[in-house]
């Protein structure tokens, strides 16, 4: 089968992660996948935003859980991750951010490296918190957070992959 077919395949979301951390020669490939997403237009309207610091991650999983009034770790104990941004004054940004969330998550299998898009990047940076953090990396006000890309080694296998249901209609 083709490599690039069979990662699209096998790819999981995983929920508990190990305590290795993901090097930083693979975040900066997996990033790169990210930036090579398709956009409307070629735009290319996304911005990333790669964290390393484990105090930033535990930070960012308290805001994250703040945001759904939970004291869990949404991040699953994953050390290291890609925050993707859009910009909103782009009508397809929505869609661009989440491509470059789908990309970084492959790349991530691709190299060995076990992801899981994690949400509420948009509330947690509509917080005064967070918007103090878009500040700070430089992001414009119109930079709409798209999604927490979590990445780390997964602590267990994970159950049998779940039986797909989608519909498809062929026309």
């Amino acid at each position: 089968m083709n490599e690039a077919y069979k990662n699209l395949i096998e790819r999981r979301s995983i929920r508990k992660y190990n305590n290795t951390k993901v090097s930083h020669d693979l975040m900066e490939k997996i990033v790169r996948a990210g930036q090579f997403a398709p956009s409307g237009m070629n735009r290319q309207i996304y911005a990333f935003v790669v964290v390393e610091d484990e105090e930033l991650v535990a930070r960012l999983s308290k805001m994250n859980a703040d945001a759904m009034n939970s004291s869990s770790d949404p991040f699953y104990g994953a050390k290291s991750l890609i925050i993707v941004f859009a910009d909103t004054n782009a009508p397809t940004y929505l869609y661009d951010g989440a491509l470059a969330m789908g990309n970084l998550m492959n790349a991530a299998n691709a190299l060995g490296v076990d992801s899981c898009w994690i949400h509420r990047a948009k509330e947690v940076f509509e917080t005064p918190e967070g918007k103090e953090m878009k500040k700070t990396w430089g992001l414009p006000e119109s930079y709409e957070g798209i999604g927490h890309c979590i990445l780390g080694y997964r602590e267990e296998e994970p159950d049998k992959r779940a039986q797909r249901t989608s519909k498809v209609i062929y026309a």
